[in-house]
């Protein structure tokens, strides 16, 4: 596999490990604990795929893979904003006057 490929993978990756850690993230209170653990936890899975794959570091990859992550977690967020929108609310019925 050539290294383009290899960051290319990591990437797509990169994207895919943050879209669940967004979805969860969508629903909890800002700047809570467990908000903090949705944004940071990938990080771990991301350092060690990129060495499973055997990936150095470089600056001109790094923009890349900060954009994988966040746009992981914005568009993870985002599908649970749609869920919870899609949802309708049933409101009990109203109990008519009494006579």
């Amino acid at each position: 596999m050539t290294e383009h490929a290899a960051y290319a993978i990591a990437m797509v990756a990169t994207f895919v490990i943050n879209l669940p850690f967004g979805y969860w993230r969508g629903g909890l209170r800002k700047l809570s604990s467990a908000w903090f653990v949705a944004i940071h936890a990938p990080v771990p899975l991301v350092v060690v795929l990129r060495f499973a794959l055997g990936l150095k570091f470089r600056w001109i990859a790094l923009p890349f893979f900060v954009a994988a992550y966040f746009g992981g977690q914005y568009l993870g967020s985002r599908r649970r904003m749609r869920q919870i929108k899609a949802v309708p609310v049933v409101m009990p019925a109203a109990e008519p006057p009494p006579r």
